[in-house]
């Protein structure tokens, strides 16, 4: 083999090495440096698994990488709800809100916020607003229903419910508490088989309400 010959395949070679140790070293650098959406990932999971504060210290980290990052505000206001941070966890709703005007579980998630603050027509608007972004967030239709009932709305909780046995009319919840407004409305013989419905598909409770209420009104 000549000297040029040996020259150039060193060459090559030194090429080739320094290549494959660019790529390790970057390689390295994203493992060791998460992005902020692999941070929101994490922090999910962390959730998931019940550790909570390590779960809110990923969101944090996600956040600082990307300020925009609207699911790290709305898993982090999630998370502070645990902690019952209401406060805390409506900033974040209204983060991501603002991040996301049409983001309809966050409207829900601060309806829900607003709803343990007793602030029931800040929820109803919240949970209005859910709705009319995404019109089979059942949980929404329900929340909202319970919220109209604390403000003795009672026709439009009924309307609630109603939808909500439209969309799935295997809810148990949904007959339970309509029938229970009927009841409390005096349409008895309509809230008893809304009662007998939800005891059916496995709500137990219902049935101690038929058992006080409505079996007295067959004497």
């Amino acid at each position: 083999m000549s000297d040029q010959l040996f020259i150039r395949m060193r060459i090559r070679y030194t090429a080739m090495t320094n290549v494959l140790l660019v790529l390790a070293i970057v390689s390295q650098s994203a493992f060791a440096n998460p992005n902020s959406d692999e941070l929101v990932n994490k922090g999910r999971q962390l959730f998931e698994e019940g550790l909570y504060k390590e779960a809110i210290m990923a969101f944090n980290q996600a956040i600082e990488l990307n300020p925009s990052n609207t699911q790290a505000y709305y898993l982090r206001g999630r998370t502070k709800i645990v902690f019952e941070d209401y406060h805390g966890a409506m900033k974040d709703y209204n983060t991501a809100i603002e991040s996301n005007p049409t983001f309809a579980e966050a409207y829900y998630e601060r309806g829900n916020v607003k709803f343990s603050l007793q602030d029931y027509f800040g929820a109803i608007e919240d949970y209005g607003e859910a709705v009319r972004l995404n019109k089979n967030l059942v949980q929404a239709y329900y929340q909202r229903g319970q919220a109209r009932r604390e403000l003795q709305a009672y026709e439009d909780a009924i309307n609630d419910f109603t939808k909500i046995i439209e969309l799935n009319p295997k809810n148990p919840d949904a007959y339970y508490l309509r029938g229970v407004i009927r009841i409390e409305r005096g349409l008895q013989q309509e809230g008893c088989l809304d009662l007998s419905k939800a005891g059916e598909l496995g709500d137990l409770k219902a049935y101690e309400i038929i058992r006080q209420v409505c079996n007295k009104s067959l004497k």
